[in-house]
């Protein structure tokens, strides 16, 4: 292992908390590597970043930042902190300049499936409960997807709303994985994100849950790019 990056710092997205991260704090934490996860509260952009700034200034030496769904613009944003050393998108956001979640989801491309996003209901959204595994965890057990259903934290509008004032992504490396049968974020978006921000590219079977099922693939890329 390089003694480049020892250091991850994993960022959740929207509806769900950093415990999903579990199967991937254990394969790199097996395998070496110091591992952090913020726990964002969801409310506005700007509050998350502060959440994950704190995180990162608490770690000895460069840092591997990892964000997964929204997460990925909560990293474009901090992962301008001078520790992080690379970015690491789990098919996530990665918007650019002036962009936010909600510009980059305004327009589907014809036959996109569409999140079950329910209206807002004082500021804050919901999946709905009914369509969240077929949405969110496609490939995870039937249990843990309810269970995931009905422990959504609730996504302030302002976290979608929020955006991006200099992408780190510009100016760091990053990788990307894709995953292939992703419904929240359709993955041909997926690629043009990747492939505007020059990302390297990972493509792996599985739903927008994919760090949940499929640890191992995750880790390698994050371990991929600490070692770069």
């Amino acid at each position: 292992m390089s003694t480049r990056s020892r250091n991850a710092v994993l960022v959740h997205g929207g509806f769900v908390d950093g415990s999903g991260w579990r199967g991937v704090y254990d394969v790199l934490q097996r395998d070496g590597y110091n591992v952090s996860i913020v726990q964002n509260p969801t409310l506005s952009l700007e509050g998350d970043v502060a959440a994950t700034r704190t995180v990162i200034d608490a770690q000895d030496g460069p840092v591997v930042l990892v964000g997964h769904s929204y997460g990925g613009a909560v990293i474009s944003e901090a992962g301008n902190h001078p520790k992080v050393a690379a970015l690491v998108y789990i098919a996530a956001f990665a918007p650019d300049k002036g962009e936010s979640v909600s510009s980059l989801i305004a327009d589907p491309a014809p036959g996109d499936p569409v999140p079950p996003i329910l209206p807002p209901k004082d500021g804050f959204l919901f999946l709905d409960r009914e369509k969240f595994a077929d949405s969110f965890a496609g490939d995870v057990s039937a249990e843990l997807a309810a269970f995931m259903a009905d422990s959504q934290v609730p996504w302030g509008v302002d976290a979608l709303n929020g955006a991006v004032s200099e992408p780190a992504w510009r100016v760091k490396p990053s990788w990307y994985l894709v995953a292939t049968d992703d419904r929240m974020i359709p993955p041909p978006a997926q690629r043009a994100m990747s492939e505007r921000a020059g990302s390297q590219v990972v493509e792996v079977p599985g739903s927008h849950s994919v760090y949940v099922s499929s640890p191992d693939a995750v880790a390698s890329v994050i371990k991929q790019a600490a070692g770069h």
